[in-house]
C-alpha cells in the first residue's frame, strides 16, 4: 500500500461474472463483508442460489490492515481454487471482502492447472467487475470542553478540515471527530494543549 494508514475494499456487492472453460462454468462474486457471520450468511445465499452447482470456492479477507483472511477449496484438488482466489485478493489489495467461484462441471477433467487459471480468472474478473474504494484508518476522538472553550475547538476542527462525527451540547460539549490516523498524535497534541479542554480516544 503507499500509505499505512489506507485500504481498499468495496461497499456494494460487485456484478456476476462468468467463466467458462471446456464446458464446466464458473460464476464470481464479490460481496462487501465485516464479520464471519456475514461470510456465512452470503455463502448460504450463494448455495441456496446454485444449489445444483458442484463447487462453492471462495476466499476473504477482514480487518482494515489485513490481518484475518481464509482460503477454501470446497472439494476441489488442494490449493486449485480458494488460494487462487486468495491471490487475486492480495493482487487487488482488498479487505473486508468476500469473493466466492461457484462451478458447474461441465463433463472434461481441467486438471490441476486448468482449475487454477480458471478460479484465478473468475476472481480477477468479478473484483474488476466491483467499485474498489480507497479508505483511510482513522483514530475516533472526544473533546469535551465547557461553553467558553468551544470556540477554541471549533477554531481547531475548521483549521484542522476534521471530520465532526457526533455532537453532544448539555451540562458540556462533547464533540467526537474522526482523525486519519497518520494524524491522529498531531491532533491529540493540538487539543491536548488547550487549557480547559479534555481529549481521549474513543474505543
Amino acid at each position: 500500500m503507499e500509505a499505512e494508514d489506507l485500504y481498499k475494499t468495496i461497499f456494494t456487492p460487485g456484478e456476476e461474472v462468468l467463466f467458462k472453460d471446456k464446458g464446466s462454468k464458473f460464476f464470481g462474486y464479490a460481496f462487501p463483508v465485516k464479520s464471519e457471520d456475514e461470510i456465512n450468511l452470503a455463502l448460504e445465499e450463494m448455495k441456496s442460489k446454485h444449489h445444483k452447482a458442484r463447487h462453492w470456492c471462495y476466499a476473504w479477507q477482514l480487518g482494515k490492515r489485513y490481518e484475518h483472511y481464509r482460503a477454501n477449496d470446497d472439494g476441489e484438488p488442494s490449493n486449485s481454487a480458494g488460494m487462487p482466489i486468495y491471490g487475486q485478493l492480495q493482487s487487488f489489495e482488498v479487505t473486508n471482502i468476500l469473493v466466492v467461484v461457484v462451478r458447474y462441471f461441465g463433463g472434461v477433467k481441467l486438471g490441476v492447472g486448468g482449475l487454477i487459471n480458471a478460479y484465478k480468472t473468475t476472481a480477477q474478473m468479478a473484483l474488476e467487475a466491483s467499485a474498489i474504494k480507497t479508505k483511510t484508518i482513522n483514530t475516533e476522538y472526544k473533546v469535551t470542553c465547557d461553553y467558553p472553550n468551544m470556540n477554541k475547538v471549533m477554531r481547531v476542527i475548521k483549521e484542522k478540515n476534521l471530520n465532526v462525527t457526533n455532537q453532544i451540547l448539555e451540562m458540556d460539549c462533547q464533540i467526537f471527530i474522526s482523525v486519519r490516523e497518520n494524524e491522529a498524535e498531531n491532533i491529540y497534541d493540538k487539543f491536548d494543549g488547550i487549557y480547559g479542554v479534555k481529549i481521549e480516544e474513543v474505543e
